[in-house]
């Protein structure tokens, strides 16, 4: 499984992805950005914005923002699953 949570410490909706990743016992990679947008450029070129969170699913073929969107694709896609 190939997944990446870019991330900003201290970020909220960071975290609330990440807690829901570990709840879900999703491995995870997490790249963490600079806390100006404007030096965020690795964020830029896999989501298009430099926005965080961003999370890339490689296994799901999937590039999502947006910390509710992405609680919503974690739980559809993960939660369900067995282990």
């Amino acid at each position: 499984m190939s997944v990446t949570l870019y991330r900003l410490d201290g970020c909220p909706y960071c975290e609330k992805v990440a807690d829901r990743l570990d709840e879900l016992g999703v491995d995870y990679d997490s790249v963490w950005v600079d806390a100006l947008h404007s030096q965020r450029n690795e964020v830029k070129r896999v989501s298009g914005q430099r926005a965080v969170p961003v999370v890339v699913d490689e296994d799901r073929g999937v590039t999502m923002a947006e910390s509710d969107r992405i609680l919503e694709f974690l739980n559809v896609s993960y939660a369900d699953r067995s282990s």
